[in-house]
């Protein structure tokens, strides 16, 4: 899998992503009827916002899109050295029954093992590699068991609970994670 920064004319391969994992309704705050454009408002933000694409070739010449990141600095100026970062990995992908969060996962045509695991990897590398010291993730949802064992396998810690947060489909009010973790120095310039 390649983690690489998204241009504008990537949108047309983000929006599947952004649209099926949003309209799960299951991990992400936002309305699972937002529309299109006013999604690409939200997700393609201008800088110092890095949008990322996780991409595994499909074919002989051909890349899909299976993942998206936002890095953010987490707050301004003394402290923008902490990036606040969301990851949406294709639906279809993690859903397979599985787990395409985990080493034994999605076998696609690439043979890419679990796509959420490599996203998340990439994810972390890129924002190491952009001079960020520490990441974290301001809303995720406690009752998604295995994307909370994810990123507590790829080093986050739980440094917070927002009690009830969050309006699951069907579990009604569960609570919200905030995870944190320090990056590794950077490997390479970006």
């Amino acid at each position: 899998m390649r983690t690489r920064r998204a241009a504008e004319d990537d949108w047309p391969a983000i929006w599947p992503v952004w649209h099926a994992v949003v309209a799960e309704g299951e991990t992400c705050l936002w309305d699972p009827d937002t529309g299109e454009a006013r999604a690409r408002g939200l997700w393609m933000l201008p800088a110092p916002a890095e949008v990322l694409v996780m991409e595994v070739d499909d074919g002989p010449a051909s890349t899909r899109v299976v993942a998206t990141a936002l890095l953010v600095p987490s707050q301004p100026d003394l402290g923008n050295h902490v990036a606040l970062a969301q990851l949406l990995v294709d639906p279809a992908l993690v859903n397979l029954g599985g787990g395409a969060f985990g080493p034994g996962g999605y076998h696609g045509p690439s043979g890419a093992q679990g796509i959420g695991r490599a996203a998340g990897e990439g994810m972390i590398d890129h924002a190491a590699d952009l001079g960020y010291h520490a990441m974290q993730l301001n809303a995720v949802v406690a009752a998604n068991t295995r994307l909370v064992a994810l990123w507590r396998s790829l080093s986050f810690r739980v440094v917070g609970t927002l009690p009830a947060a969050f309006r699951h489909p069907w579990q009604g009010d569960v609570d919200l994670y905030v995870m944190h973790r320090f990056l590794p120095p950077p490997t390479r310039a970006v």
